[in-house]
């Protein structure tokens, strides 16, 4: 019968979301949804009956559920984008897809890879729709300079840098310092600089890493160095402590792609090649740029796909192993593992 819910995905004009948290990333989601003119949100749910509701009357939205079951069970829902801290998203996402609900989960997609695995076996086994929320992967600019690194303009990539460190005094019950939460900087932030390397170079033949470690057990500042077949390097850091210029390069024999400040949501990137002018792009996108991997996960609902061809359950594997092995390296593990 999965076929039935694939038609009624072609069939709908609108595809109605549901929202599973009431953070920040929640309400800048919730807001770039409404730049979609086929996308509703119909309910929201979070673990709190008060923060479901006063999200819902912020934003308009008809109905709040004070459980994630309550939300998953919604008839009206077509796919919970779950938001919530990444230590919480194996047991959100596999609330959701018990109940038959498709699913764009933020980043990390999970503690670790295993996790994401269940996760990814669970959609499949059931027939439904499964995407992690790397926004990067969708955004206009990105999506041109993959293009144009597969059409070849740079020869065969050498190199990638990339950074993505932020400096913030937060106690050890916040959730960048928690363990319990999935604290750190490379689930919060090196998820980005490590999922851009392997957009461009994929999976890595050897991982190095180094990191400074909190009282509390997490990372607070990792540096990354990945190698590939052929010689080609990526070289990456993380941090929470350290006010980085959270940019981005991709180099090859013929020239290099330089990505600026806040390299995963750009709007402009650079080429630079040999004996040539450098050639500045202009992609721009509306609101936040989230709105790109919602009509991403709209667009494969109504096609039929379980997974995005933006960002396939592969390189999701892929990056949480990467991240999974750093963690070996520096020693971070996180309660239950």
């Amino acid at each position: 019968m999965e076929w039935l819910g694939m038609v009624r995905y072609v069939l709908m004009s609108t595809i109605k979301w549901g929202i599973l948290a009431t953070g920040g990333i929640a309400a800048t989601f919730t807001e770039d949804l409404k730049l979609l003119p086929d996308a509703e949100v119909v309910a929201v749910g979070s673990r709190s009956a008060e923060t479901a509701k006063a999200f819902a009357d912020r934003y308009g939205i008809p109905r709040a559920h004070g459980s994630w079951a309550d939300l998953a069970a919604d008839p009206d829902v077509d796919i919970v984008y779950v938001a919530n801290t990444q230590n919480a998203h194996y047991d959100a996402v596999t609330t959701c897809l018990d109940a038959g609900k498709a699913v764009l989960c933020e980043k990390a997609f999970t503690l670790n890879r295993a996790q994401a695995a269940e996760l990814v076996d669970l959609a499949r086994e059931r027939g439904l729709f499964l995407m992690e929320a790397m926004w990067m992967r969708c955004n206009p600019a990105i999506r041109k300079i993959v293009s144009l690194v597969g059409e070849g303009v740079l020869g065969p990539v050498n190199t990638v840098h990339a950074d993505f460190g932020i400096s913030v005094s937060v106690g050890p019950g916040h959730r960048l310092r928690d363990p319990e939460l999935g604290g750190g900087a490379l689930l919060d932030l090196g998820v980005y600089p490590v999922s851009f390397a392997h957009m461009i170079l994929g999976a890595p033949e050897k991982v190095q890493s180094w990191a400074r470690i909190t009282p509390e057990g997490v990372d607070e500042n990792t540096g990354m160095l990945l190698g590939y077949p052929g010689g080609a390097a990526a070289m990456l850091s993380c941090g929470i402590t350290t006010h980085s210029p959270v940019t981005a390069s991709i180099s090859g024999p013929l020239g290099r792609i330089e990505l600026p400040h806040l390299f995963f949501r750009p709007d402009t990137f650079t080429l630079y090649l040999a004996d040539a002018e450098p050639e500045r792009f202009h992609v721009p996108y509306e609101g936040n740029g989230m709105n790109h991997e919602a009509a991403e996960a709209m667009r494969c609902l109504r096609e039929g796909l379980l997974e995005s061809p933006l960002v396939p359950w592969q390189s999701t594997l892929d990056v949480m192993g990467i991240m999974d092995e750093v963690r070996a390296q520096i020693g971070v593990r996180f309660p239950g593992e």
